[in-house]
């Protein structure tokens, strides 16, 4: 069982969290969009599921518009026994680098209407709520091997469908014993890891054989399986 001060950090790297590019404010979906909401195009989340059409010709488009990947895998950490222990510390990095800090303490909400709000006023404002002296959540321009130096962690386990495969009892074993490790998970629908990425990594894993499985499931499994590799669960 790891010590008192154990302390676990999940990234969500390269996550599919973006206000609506410039490029695409005039196109009809996103104005149609942005109009009915009563909001300019650049304050509305870019949505496939939304804005498709406008999407095409969008830069590494395969890896942009989901929030939903943060939303229900931030469900799945919060609500986490990790989390309810105090060890868990969950930072999300976008995919044009900018980090989200949220508070353990933080309830997001489950309606997902409701959290694309929340997210569009955190890139307006920087904080939620707005004006605190302790907001519970923060975002700041940061790239990933920034936000990797500040957490200061010499133990960086990413997990990719191109790593070595590992058991998830195996991997929740070298957590436990790793002083505050971080675990990096990808917060995009498709596509890989950028080059940077990988370089920032001690190790390597998949934890499904080289498939691919959906982020917040990749979350469930290894948070779950190291709660009960530390006796919490």
């Amino acid at each position: 069982m790891a010590g008192t001060n154990y302390e676990l950090t999940l990234v969500l790297a390269e996550s599919a969290l973006e206000l609506v590019p410039r490029e695409l404010w005039g196109h009809p979906s996103v104005y149609k969009y942005a109009r009915r909401r009563g909001k300019p195009p650049g304050q509305v989340l870019l949505d496939r599921s939304i804005h498709h059409q406008a999407m095409f010709r969008l830069p590494r488009s395969e890896k942009r518009g989901r929030p939903d990947i943060v939303h229900v895998s931030l469900l799945a950490a919060l609500d986490s026994p990790l989390n309810r222990e105090g060890i868990l510390r969950v930072y999300v990095h976008t995919i044009n680098d900018y980090v989200i800090w949220i508070n353990p303490k933080t309830r997001i909400p489950r309606n997902y209407n409701r959290f694309v709000g929340l997210m569009e006023q955190l890139f307006e404002v920087g904080q939620v709520p707005p004006n605190a002296p302790e907001p519970l959540i923060t975002i700041q321009p940061m790239n990933l091997p920034s936000l990797i130096s500040h957490i200061g962690s010499k133990e960086v386990v990413l997990l990719s469908e191109r790593g070595e495969q590992i058991k998830l009892a195996k991997l929740a074993a070298r957590l436990a014993k790793a002083e505050n490790p971080v675990v990096i998970v990808g917060g995009f629908p498709h596509g890989d890891f950028e080059k940077e990425t990988y370089d920032l990594a001690s190790e390597v894993y998949s934890i499904y054989g080289g498939r691919s499985l959906e982020a917040w499931t990749v979350v469930s499994h290894v948070l779950a399986a190291l709660a009960q590799e530390l006796r919490i669960v």
